[in-house]
This record gives structure tokens, sequence and C-alpha cells, in this order.
């Protein structure tokens, strides 16, 4: 759980920190209240490629003239692959060809996934996932013309991983104080005033921004689905005799004392810390006893841990006392500069099994129309290779997954390989993002529940762009 100190609390209760939770509570009086629909349950699960996942080695051109095209581009990414091998998962026989239901719209241009992508591309052929294309932070619509002239109003800090994942996340560089995941969660329980706070943003790794907000805060938990609560876990050093379960009463009576001799506030925090954190942990720990486990077995990995502590928690999300949850599950290894060909493979592979057995896993609960998983990244990469790697870009295209998702379909844009063309910067072949993050998260925030307003007060650059649902979601309000 993320925790503030006392001095950081009161420093923000100026009169900005003051006037803002005065203003939550005056929404609730007004015509804003409780305006977001969480009738029923839904969960979002951001999984984060932190380092920049290369776009073009993820969506592949298939017809041949685009294939070529990006062959000369990457001519020495191509050879490291030993693309013309017929064995090479890159040659263009062993891609797996896309059959989106718009194929149309890109004037005979196809294609494909790569072999390690496999289960993904069963999914996008069922229509249970769909590719974004060419998505990136934008204040709005921006061209290359634009860029040349001065007159763009770009995103500060392009192409840095620290502030590029801040932005996605938050719409903000580093130092941002809230995400748009935790804004999502203010609305929905502003609307759901019952709703438990405490378990409806859960990371399972990372501290990072995307689900703070003024009431929304990073919950953590495990790939088993609840955090070690120190010594009085039940699978602690703590054991099962009546000597055990005495000390562990004992520890549970002092947690919960209010009549300390010594005044000092810190350690009084200290200890209110650790009695939330130990309550908290038995919620959870009496709600995994009393439903069944999986029957869907995770892999081992760091990426399928942090999904099976997901949909662990969506096991149990009747106990938890909350009709909405965000989730964020990270992981590393997509800052490709050099030896691309040993790592995105098996990253992609790691994600691909990771996302297919969550669906497993969702189906046997039958939660998964009530799920929806994303994909973000840093940035995309450059379509120039620099040899056996690529460099920092700017838009990339992601995935979206979910018994919703009106998949097997492309949305925003997949541009063409002209890199001195109007899709891209004038060096190294960066993509102009044609779909701005707040556009792909105003689609996931509608499906969630929350109104035009609410979306607008979450993202604040959404009125910039004329298309607010890019429509890959159905069963929205």
């Amino acid at each position: 759980m993320t925790y503030i100190s006392r001095r950081h609390l009161l420093a923000g209760m100026g009169a900005t920190g003051f006037a803002a939770g005065f203003g939550s509570l005056a929404n609730l009086s007004g015509s804003r209240a409780w305006a977001a629909n969480t009738t029923g349950y839904k969960a979002i699960v951001c999984i984060f490629l932190k380092g920049g996942m290369d776009q073009s080695d993820t969506i592949l051109p298939y017809d041949q003239p685009s294939y070529d095209q990006l062959s000369v581009l990457r001519e020495g990414l191509f050879g490291t692959y030993n693309a013309g091998s017929e064995t090479s998962s890159r040659n263009r026989a062993n891609l797996l060809k896309l059959n989106p239901t718009n194929a149309n719209d890109y004037g005979g241009r196809e294609f494909a996934m790569p072999r390690e992508l496999a289960p993904l591309h069963s999914m996008f052929e069922t229509g249970e996932l769909g590719i974004v294309g060419n998505v990136g932070p934008l204040i709005e619509p921006t061209t290359r013309a634009m860029m040349v002239n001065g007159t763009a109003l770009l995103p500060p800090r392009l192409f840095s991983h620290n502030d590029q994942q801040s932005t996605w996340m938050s719409l903000e560089v580093e130092g941002a104080r809230s995400g748009w995941g935790g804004r999502f969660i203010d609305a929905a329980l502003q609307s759901a005033p019952s709703d438990s706070p405490i378990f409806s943003a859960i990371s399972t790794g990372s501290n990072d921004v995307f689900l703070a907000g003024d009431q929304a805060r990073a919950y953590r938990v495990t790939g088993s689905g609840a955090p070690k609560p120190g010594i009085i876990d039940r699978q602690s050093l703590l054991g099962f005799t009546r000597a055990d379960i005495a000390a562990r009463e004992r520890t549970r009576t002092f947690l919960n004392r209010n009549n300390f001799l010594n005044k000092n506030i810190y350690e009084q925090d200290l200890r209110d810390s650790n009695q939330r954190a130990f309550v908290n942990s038995e919620i959870i720990l009496n709600a995994m006893e009393n439903t069944q486990p999986f029957t869907t077995a995770f892999p081992a990995g760091n990426v399928n841990k942090q999904m099976k502590g997901v949909a662990e928690t969506i096991r149990i999300q009747q106990f938890l006392n909350t009709s909405r949850q965000m989730f964020l599950v990270t992981t590393g290894g997509y800052d490709s500069h050099f030896n691309q060909t040993g790592s995105i493979p098996g990253n992609h592979e790691t994600l691909a099994e990771a996302i297919a057995v969550f669906r497993e896993a969702m189906i046997e609960i039958g939660q998964w129309d009530n799920v929806l998983v994303f994909t973000a990244s840093d940035f995309g990469r450059t379509v120039i290779g620099n040899g056996n790697g690529t460099d920092h870009g700017w838009g990339g295209h992601q995935f979206v997954a979910g018994g919703r998702v009106q998949g097997k379909r492309i949305y925003g844009d997949i541009p063409d390989l002209d890199t001195n063309g109007p899709g891209y910067t004038e060096t190294r072949g960066r993509l102009i993002p044609t779909t701005s993050v707040e556009q792909y998260a105003a689609t996931m925030g509608k499906w969630f529940g929350l109104n035009n307003e609410e979306l607008a007060g979450a993202l604040p650059n959404l009125g910039n762009f004329s298309q607010q649902d890019l429509g890959f979601m159905s069963g929205g309000v």
C-alpha cells in the first residue's frame, strides 16, 4: 500500500489541497453527484511495458511491397534475424497474417504478428483482441508540417523514459501526483461512496503514479493475491499452535491500541499503518479461504505471477466491497537499442502467454466480459533501425483484450512506411501519433462508467480531439 508522511500530508493541505478536498464533497450535492455508472462489476488491467515497445516488430507489414520496404529500413535488424532463412521468425512465410474486419481501410496493405505472439493472434482472429495503432502522448492533433514550422504544441520531454512513462500514466512528466487510472477510480468512488477505496486500485509490483488519485491509492498484492503482513501472516514463521495463535492475538491487540502513553505522532502513524496493513491483508486472506481456487494453471515467470495476482483479486471481488477496480502490472526489457533479436521475441512470448492464461482464468470464473486488458509503453521505436536494434520513438501500437472488446479490428491508424512523408518526424523515422493517449483512455473510461464531464476532468486535453470514443468497447454507458 502507498503511504505518505504526515509532513507531506500537511504540506498538501494548503489552500489548494484544502479547497480540493471540499470540492470533492461539494460535487456530491451538485449536478455531478453520483454521476458515474457503477452498476455491476468492471475491471481494467494495464500492462505497462517499460522501455518502449517496438511497434514495427510487433505488428509487421505482410503485403510484399511493405515487407520489402521495412526490410530495407531495417537492413541490419532483418539481417540479425536472418530473415531470409526459412526458419526465421521474421521470414514473411512464418508471420501470422491478420485478417481485420476493416482491412479495406488500408488500401491493400496487410499486417501480421510474429509467431511468438500466436496466442494474441488467435484472440484477434476470434474477436477478443483489438489493435490500437499509432497511439502516443499528444496535447492536440499534430502534423509534421506543424512541427517544422514551430506551431505544434508538443508534450514536454519527448523520448525520455521516465518522463514519457509518467506522461502515459498521468498526462504529466515525472513528478506528477495523480494518474488517470486513479482519477477514474476517484470518479467511480464518488458514485459509489459505500465502495471500499482500499481495494479499488491494485498494483502487483511497482509504485507508479498511474493509480494515484484523491481517494485512490495503490494497494499492492503479490502473485498469490495478498500481501504479507509481517510476523502475523498466516504463512509466516508464526504457526498454528495455541502459543502461536496467542502471540498473533497479542500482536493484533497491540496494533489496535489507542492508549499509548507516548504521544509521538510518528510512532502512532507507524502503529496505524501496520494495523491497516494487517487488517486489509486479513480481509483478502479470509476472502481467499472462502472461494474455490483456480483450476487454470499460471506458468512461472514475473508477468504470469503478476497476472495471477490480478486474477486472484478479481476472484474474491465480491468480498472486497468494490464495484470498480483498476490494476497495474509492469514489466521491463523493451528498451531495444541493441540485441533486439535476443530480447523482443522472448518478451513477446511472455506477454502473449500471460494474457492468454489470464483470459482462461477469467472465463473460468465468469468475469471475462467484465474485464478489459490493455497495453501501454513509454513510446514506440524508430522505424529506421540502428544496426541490430532501434531507438526511442513516439507513436506505437497497443493491444486491447476482453470479452467486451470489439476485436478483429485495427483502430487508430498504422501509417505506411514512407519515413519522408507527413506521418513521421524529420529524423530517425519516429511515428507522429495519430491517436492520443487520452482518446485511448477515454474509450476505456466510457466503458468503465464515467460520463463526459468526468472524462474531461480526468483527461485534460481530451477536448482538443474530435473523436473521443475509438469504438473498441461494447456494453458501455
